[in-house]
C-alpha cells in the first residue's frame, strides 16, 4: 500500500494509519499494537495521530461482528468476502466511526472514507464505499 496525500490533518492521518493497520492484520494473528507501531513509524505519525488510529483499530477489532453485521445489511448483492481488503478495511473503519464515534459528523466520516478508498483502491471503490456508508448512516440508531 502506498501512502495517500501527505500534509493532511491529524484525524485524516489517523484514519490512514488505521486503514494500513486493519489491512495488515486482517486474516492474521498479528498484534494490532505491533502493527500500529510499525505502520506509525513508517508514516512518521505523531503520538496524537497514533492514539486516534489506535481508537479506530481497537474499536474495529473489538466490535468486528457488529460492524460486519451492519455492513452486511447495508450491502445489496455483495458480501464482505467478495470485496478487496482495502474496501473491507475502509468500510469497517467508517462503520466503526458511524456507530461508535457519534461526535464525528456523518459527512466527515463518509468523505474521509471516500478519499481513503480513492487513494488506495480507485474511483469505483470510492463510489461503492460512499453508497454503503450512506446506507449504514441512515440505518444507525
Amino acid at each position: 500500500m502506498t501512502p495517500a496525500v501527505s500534509g493532511t490533518g491529524r484525524r485524516r492521518r489517523g484514519r490512514e494509519l488505521a486503514l494500513r493497520v486493519l489491512f495488515e492484520i486482517e486474516g492474521t494473528e498479528k498484534d494490532p499494537d505491533f502493527a500500529l507501531r510499525y505502520q506509525g513509524e513508517d508514516l512518521r505519525a505523531t503520538a496524537d495521530v497514533r492514539a486516534f488510529a489506535r481508537t479506530i483499530v481497537v474499536g474495529c477489532v473489538d466490535h468486528l461482528d457488529t460492524i460486519d453485521a451492519a455492513l452486511a445489511t447495508a450491502m445489496e448483492h455483495w458480501m464482505l468476502v467478495d470485496l478487496g481488503k482495502v474496501e473491507r478495511a475502509v468500510l469497517r473503519l467508517g462503520t466503526f466511526e458511524l456507530l461508535y464515534m457519534e461526535t464525528t459528523p456523518v459527512a466527515v466520516v463518509i468523505d474521509e472514507s471516500i478519499e481513503l478508498s480513492r487513494a488506495y483502491a480507485g474511483d469505483e471503490a470510492a463510489q461503492f464505499v460512499n453508497g454503503v456508508l450512506g446506507h449504514v448512516a441512515r440505518e444507525r440508531v
